[in-house]
């Protein structure tokens, strides 16, 4: 059995619990309690001329992109009160805190006191400010020099018998320098062991969307919002992780547009909207946003998508040419006509019960979908982490393809990427299964042979060291412990390892469940200002839209000691490498235009980048299927034939789904709250459907443990509070990280390989310590 509070030093303090209060969840995002909480948190962390700054050059141009979501900026201008959300100011808050973790800090507090933190405690803890070593038995990190740390990295990886037994992971808010350059790296030492936190996101929408469309981005733009007839949202909550979104819906809703919303719980930024840039959103009017909700079956968007393009299949056989596309169709796709003979199987009565969307729903549904011709989907992880998550985004695209939505203004495919450069450090490099064409090019503009096998993904990167197969692990950025699945056998997996490094700027559970050796490396953040020779040097990001921008700190950085993450790549590979013939790493520590340069003659699509990147707003990369061509093997955008996953579920059994709350970004804690839905001070929750709470003999507010049986493997994780909640029967919500203990390593979706954090069997017993 796997048990979190016997493995890991009880990691997140469930003896205890912080007085759970219980409201009305809201039914409207944004207006005055937003604007109150973002600067209730800034002006918490630093003082007023600090916050101020931050705050106002945050995704101004020339100023400093978010560090939070990917959600895109304004073509050709930015708002003069605030080009930021509720969650950005948070983020700004988190990292630009003046609250230090210091060596003094650890000589305080041992490593097994700060494991017995939680999340939230630890990640309050302050800014990280100097190198800091554990070594082997040791009890408490202690201060190292940068360049015996380096030293002691190249060592470690000299002595490796194959370079396959290093694992490099990247963090989304990685910069394009940073992640080229570290990919640089990792190739020259000669391997692909990059996995990076995408593999537990949109791996599954970049399979998805190459597969039918050819590319692995979305093909919107933000414009497109305000010119379409129709927006899908799946699986996302834009109100808690993509808060400017709304404004988008908004403006969008202004111009005509209708939305249909499919999500298993109700969620108020897919309500009604108050804007709190607006007066009149600061005194509480609001745009109703969605007209039609769905409240799905956990991984009931299959069925339902099969059940309205079966509607639309009716309507169109009634009155040929009223509903399809026919024209683009013929001439833009492959497949339909095998779709279609599948989709003709069906009945709308077997695909209603499996999605659990009543059939006049689903008909209303269809018929918003009949009358209108120009259509966005949106989705996130609500439909990427389930096993037949790539099969249920090619839907998507089965829908999009059959209305001609695909290629044209107001139409398109929009996966909203939950961190602001995840989709730069691919296009940068950061894959484990790298095309043969971006070899090929590093290889002519560098002049080694990179290696072409494929490395390991996140999964298969935790169990390689798992099964002693990896020996070094290295992180740049984010907190891989609190982001990963089956955490006792991922702590376990890190423990085997020789050395582990994280490159981080503040600190997080990643340092305390570490290798026999482990360094922490303090690097600057998006806000700080970085300084090369006493020039003021910028990075660059690709957002959810495949623009690329600069982005600039302008803050002093808390200690003296940190270097950027480019500069720390390059240090290392000096260690490594020593005098490279091949590579000239001490130029890109002279100016970041260097580096920008290389990208330009190694990767399509960056001409002219350093003149293109300080442009105001950037400049889009090239997107065939924004534009209607599909780089797919057959030239064609491609239909797909699949059928709904059917998961039964026995009468004691749920099926559950991790969620953030309205205080937290990925693992980052802002605080104790989940405002919208009702839920303050405490994070150790389950929601449950009232009905099934009392025929399981239940009440609200009893204390539970939750139990995982996949492969075999007993998981736990104990000590949680029932709360009745709006959601469709025999399914479950709880908060991550606190439940990936029960995600199992070896339950991922199909192609992509992506843990199915969404679709987690559970039982629930009572607490022995109830």
């Amino acid at each position: 059995m796997l048990d979190e509070n016997k493995t890991l030093p009880n990691p997140e303090n469930p003896e205890t619990f912080t007085g759970l209060r219980l409201a009305e969840p809201a039914d409207t995002a944004g207006g005055a309690k937003a604007v109150i909480s973002s600067l209730k948190h800034v002006f918490g962390a630093m003082d007023a001329v600090r916050g101020l700054k931050a705050l106002g050059r945050l995704n101004q141009f020339d100023g400093h992109d978010c560090p939070g979501c990917a959600w895109p900026d304004p073509d050709g201008h930015r708002s003069g009160i605030a080009e930021y959300c509720e969650n950005g100011a948070k983020a700004i808050a988190e990292e630009a805190t003046t609250k230090k973790v210091d060596a003094a800090f650890f000589a305080r507090h041992s490593v097994a006191e700060i494991a017995s933190w939680t999340d939230y405690e630890i990640g309050k803890s302050g800014r990280l400010c100097e190198p800091m070593y554990l070594a082997p038995g040791a009890t408490h990190y202690a201060p190292i020099s940068w360049e015996q740390a380096f030293e002691k990295i190249a060592g470690a990886l000299k002595s490796l018998p194959d370079p396959n037994r290093a694992i490099f992971y990247t963090s989304g808010r990685t910069s394009n320098e940073a992640a080229f350059l570290y990919q640089l790296l990792i190739r020259r030492y000669g391997t692909n062991n990059l996995p990076d936190c995408s593999n537990m996101c949109h791996e599954s929408s970049g399979v998805a969307l190459n597969e039918s469309l050819g590319i692995g981005k979305g093909s919107v733009t933000l414009e497109d919002f305000y010119e379409t007839d129709l927006i899908l949202i799946l699986g996302q909550n834009p109100g808690t992780n993509h808060p400017r979104m709304l404004a988008a819906l908004q403006k969008a809703k202004a111009n005509g547009a209708k939305i249909i919303s499919i999500n298993p719980l109700k969620e108020a930024g897919l309500l009604n909207f108050s804007h709190p840039q607006q007066f009149s959103g600061m005194l509480g009017a609001s745009t109703h946003l969605t007209d039609l909700y769905l409240q799905v079956k956990i991984n009931g968007d299959l069925a339902l998508l099969k059940a309205i393009a079966l509607l639309l299949l009716e309507a169109e056989d009634k009155n040929p040419g009223s509903v399809f596309d026919q024209a683009f169709i013929s001439e833009k796709t492959q497949g339909a006509e095998a779709y279609l003979d599948d989709l003709r199987r069906y009945n709308l009565q077997t695909l209603a019960a499996e999605c659990g969307i009543s059939e006049a729903q689903i008909r209303e549904a269809a018929q918003l979908l009949i009358e209108r011709k120009r259509v966005i989907a949106c989705w996130a992880m609500g439909l990427t982490q389930h096993k037949n998550a790539v099969d249920t985004i090619r839907e998507i695209v089965n829908l999009l393809l059959l209305k001609g939505s695909v290629g044209k203004p107001g139409a398109g495919t929009c996966p909203v990427r939950g961190h602001s450069n995840v989709q730069g450090d691919r296009t940068m490099g950061i894959y484990e299964k790298p095309p043969k064409a971006f070899l090929d090019n590093l290889e002519r503009a560098f002049g080694f042979n990179p290696p072409r096998e494929d490395g390991y993904d996140v999964v298969d990167a935790i169990k390689a060291m798992y099964e002693g197969k990896a020996d070094v692990f290295i992180a740049m950025g984010g907190n891989f412990l609190s982001a990963t699945p089956d955490t006792l056998y991922t702590a376990q997996a890190l423990r085997n390892c020789s050395l582990t490094v994280q490159v981080s700027t503040k600190l997080n559970r990643s340092h305390v469940i570490c290798g026999r050796e482990a360094l922490i490396l303090p690097c600057l953040g998006r806000t700080d200002l970085d300084l090369l020779d006493g020039h003021r040097q910028f990075v660059s990001v690709e957002n959810s839209m495949g623009v690329v921008h600069s982005s600039k700190g302008s803050l002093w950085p808390v200690s003296d000691q940190l270097l950027s993450e480019p500069v720390i790549v390059c240090r290392l590979a000096k260690a490594l490498f020593g005098q490279d013939p091949l590579i000239d790493w001490d130029k890109y520590m002279t100016h970041y235009d260097r580096i920008r340069e290389d990208i330009e003659r190694s990767i399509p699509g960056f001409e002219d980048y350093n003149r293109r990147v300080r442009l105001q707003g950037g400049f889009y990369l090239p997107n065939g299927a924004r534009i209607g061509q599909f780089k797919t093997g057959a030239g064609k955008a491609m239909f797909n034939v699949a059928a709904p996953l059917h998961t039964p579920l026995a009468d004691d059994e749920w099926i559950m789904m991790t969620i953030r709350t309205h205080d937290q970004f990925n693992t980052t804690i802002y605080g104790l709250h989940d405002r919208y839905r009702g839920i303050y001070n405490e994070r150790r929750v389950v929601l449950l459907n009232k009905a099934d709470i009392e025929k399981a003999g239940f009440k609200p507010g009893d204390v539970v443990d939750l139990y995982n049986y996949h492969g075999g493997t007993e998981r736990v994780a104990r000590r949680f509070i029932i709360v009745e909640y709006d959601i469709p029967r025999q399914c479950a919500a709880t908060y991550f990280p606190e439940t990936n203990v029960l995600v199992p390593i070896n339950s991922v979706a199909e192609k992509s390989n992506t843990p199915t954090s969404k679709m987690v069997i559970i039982k629930i017993v009572m607490s022995d310590e109830g």
